[in-house]
């Protein structure tokens, strides 16, 4: 009989609960208003900045404290929609085959066409940098996760316990939810940290290009811009940002993938 255990304090539980903290209560113990300077530009770290300042002489520390929240909020928005969509469109192909498979996979190939950086880069001309993500995101993330899941399904319904499941007579939906969507929880649950990191980089080549947030907000990404001609004079002001976005990727995509692969649970 298995029995569910708390969780192991590995690196990617660790790095995930960080993350969830800073980008959730590192607002309220900021040092400083992240809009307001505090002294010269790019000054190195000291006692009245840790991190040093920025640009136009703000706080790096507040304003990295400040930063995450709106851009790990949309990326996770992104990524649930990708994944939920992709999860429905793979089980229509996969259980039904034929021509919904036909017609699934040839959107799958006509949305995969277009890289999905030039995707948000064409709808940021027309539509706010936080949608552009959004619906980028989505766009180049469903295909991906569409097919993934038509393959398993289509292999999930030649299992025994499924065809059993068919023949006393159950319905198709009730099937689907009991039979064959617990088995994909490990396939999907690592998809969505893929899908999640896709988001958080389309999300920062845009800030990085001007058409994301825009100054004064904190956010790491425009942060990036913001002090790279200052990187000599105080480099904490590109690399506190620039560590932080590497960080939450891999311990989004490290947990995602372990959760995946059931190891959170001991039996």
């Amino acid at each position: 009989m298995r029995s569910l255990k708390a969780p192991s304090l590995t690196p990617p539980t660790v790095a995930v609960g960080a993350t969830a903290v800073l980008v959730l209560l590192g607002r309220y113990v900021a040092p400083h208003d992240p809009l307001q300077p505090v002294g010269p530009p790019w000054s190195p770290p000291g006692s009245g900045a840790p991190l040093g300042t920025d640009s136009l002489g703000r706080d790096v520390l507040s304003r990295v404290l400040y930063g995450g929240t709106e851009l790990l909020a949309m990326s996770l928005l992104a990524a649930v929609v990708a994944v939920s969509s992709g999860t429905a469109l793979g089980l229509a192909a996969g259980w039904t085959g034929g021509r919904v498979a036909r017609a699934v996979f040839w959107l799958c190939d006509l949305l995969l066409s277009v890289p999905a950086l030039v995707l948000a880069l064409v709808l940021a001309v027309t539509l706010p940098g936080g949608t552009a993500v959004v619906v980028a995101s989505v766009l180049s993330g469903t295909p991906l996760t569409a097919r993934l899941v038509a393959g398993e399904a289509a292999l999930l319904r030649s299992r025994g316990h499924v065809r059993a499941a068919l023949e006393r007579g159950e319905t198709v939906p009730s099937v689907l939810a009991r039979e064959v969507l617990p088995a994909l929880r490990g396939l999907v649950t690592a998809d969505a940290g893929l899908r999640l990191v896709t988001a958080l980089q389309i999300a920062s080549a845009l800030a990085v290009l001007g058409l994301g947030p825009q100054p004064p907000e904190p956010d790491w990404a425009l942060m990036l811009t913001e002090n790279l001609p200052g990187a000599a004079l105080n480099p904490a002001a590109l690399l506190a940002p620039a560590m932080l976005l590497a960080a939450c990727a891999w311990a989004l995509a490290a947990a995602a993938h372990r959760v995946g692969q059931g190891k959170e649970y001991v039996a």
